[in-house]
């Protein structure tokens, strides 16, 4: 079925995405043009509800499941399964206003013009839609990140999910209550899925191209350390005594940053995060240093190989700093495929509307890494300036934003009628 809008219609269309763009990004706005809204604070219970009302005013119903998950669904064939679309709301500390919220209103605004074009064609879909807000998509609140996915996919228990706390001590399931956004919803029964993002890199700004087809992911490996030494004086314990954590913590930091630096052929990407330092005193050798480490690469090879390399320097360190580490892997995601009937439909797609496109792997995690698993799934990027992301400046034009909503739209109206059945 085609899509005959006017010029007159598109500009309508734009102008009211742009405008509920801006009303979104007010929500937990800072002064460098970013956002904080962490999962389940105050700032994401405003936005959830602004969302729960734009999609209650266009005839979606809404619901919550038991970890937060927020749905909106419309249903024009009664008893039919739904395609999903969307990402996620919440941020990270002084985060960007794009990352998460650009896919989940382009979900909403796609999914509203696909039934409108249903509807006025007077033809039932084989498929209904519905747009999702995923839970705790960055992990920066609670850990681990893609939580309301990983609980709708089967990989993490809710009752786990539910009892993560944050650094204060307050329970996922109790900062979902207090910002009343828990349910017993089972969630719809999934035909497909779609999700549009900013691509986070510069590689598409840099090829000059609108649309990245993501065909597969990077391999990821994430780790949870702990260095251990012992608490003492700054000034009048000797230095052949001192057991400093924070020593032990530092030579670690380097020799992650020397694993990236060696891979001259492949990429690997490396980085150490949240570091908590006990007793962090101004005159108190820590005893204690939790911190993340993150490994990413498109070669599952390379990154076992680097993981193994971790592991093998951890002795050395500790006999030069007088500490223990204890290093353990909290989750991780091989190379995975994306299906090819998903990245030739978002192509074809493109073509139809005079996008520019290109093929990508997704670097970052995604809700639709988890989706992929479990449905025939869709991943779409559009260009990030400078590739600057998880920071205040983050920017994507908005001509290009507003590009990728017509994209998504074309590709959830396919989807409804089953483009994608045996597609897997």
């Amino acid at each position: 079925m085609s899509n005959s809008r006017t010029p007159s219609d598109k500009y309508a269309q734009d102008t009211a995405f742009l405008e509920d763009f801006t009303t979104l990004s007010a929500f937990g706005s800072t002064p460098g043009g970013g956002v904080e809204r962490q999962a389940a604070t105050a700032a994401d219970g405003e936005q959830r509800a602004w969302l729960h009302r734009w999609l209650t005013d266009r005839g979606f119903e809404v619901h919550y499941d038991g970890v937060g998950n927020q749905f909106g669904l419309f249903t024009l064939t009664p008893g039919a399964p739904y395609v999903l679309s969307g990402s996620h709301l919440d941020s990270q500390p002084l985060g960007g206003r794009y990352d998460g919220a650009y896919g989940v209103l382009a979900a909403a605004h796609a999914a509203h013009r696909a039934v409108r074009r249903w509807t006025a064609s007077e033809e039932t879909p084989r498929y209904n839609v519905a747009v999702v807000n995923w839970f705790n998509e960055e992990g920066s609140r609670f850990k681990p990140s893609m939580m309301g996915s990983s609980v709708f996919t089967g990989k993490l228990p809710a009752g786990t999910a539910l009892a993560t706390t944050d650094p204060a001590g307050t329970t996922v399931e109790s900062a979902l209550r207090e910002i009343g956004t828990i349910g017993d919803h089972a969630g719809p029964e999934v035909a497909s899925y779609a999700e549009i993002h900013i691509e986070q890199g510069r590689g598409l700004e840099d090829a000059g191209t609108t649309i990245g087809l993501v065909e597969s992911t990077w391999a990821a490996r994430k780790y949870q350390v702990v260095v251990r030494g012992e608490q003492s004086h700054t000034g009048s314990t000797i230095m052949a005594d001192r057991r400093d954590a924070l020593f032990g913590a530092s030579l670690l930091v380097v020799g992650v940053r020397e694993l990236a630096e060696q891979s001259t052929d492949t990429p690997l990407h490396t980085s150490v995060s949240e570091m908590a330092i006990l007793p962090n005193s101004p005159v108190v050798v820590a005893r204690e240093v939790r911190m993340h480490v993150d490994l990413r690469s498109p070669d599952e090879a390379l990154l076992d190989a680097a993981a193994k390399k971790l592991a093998e320097s951890l002795p050395g360190i500790e006999e030069r700093a007088a500490v223990g580490i204890e290093l353990v892997q909290t989750h991780g995601w091989g190379v995975a495929p994306f299906p090819e009937a998903g990245v030739e439909l978002a192509a074809e797609v493109a073509d139809e509307l005079g996008l520019s496109h290109q093929r990508v792997m997704t670097i970052a995690g995604h809700d639709s890494v988890n989706m992929k698993d479990v449905a025939p799934a869709v991943m779409l990027f559009v260009p990030s300036v400078d590739g600057i992301s998880h920071n205040e400046g983050e920017f994507t034009q908005d001509s290009e934003i507003c590009a990728g909503t017509d994209q998504l739209t074309e590709v959830l109206h396919r989807l409804m009628n089953g483009a994608l059945d045996n597609g897997r």
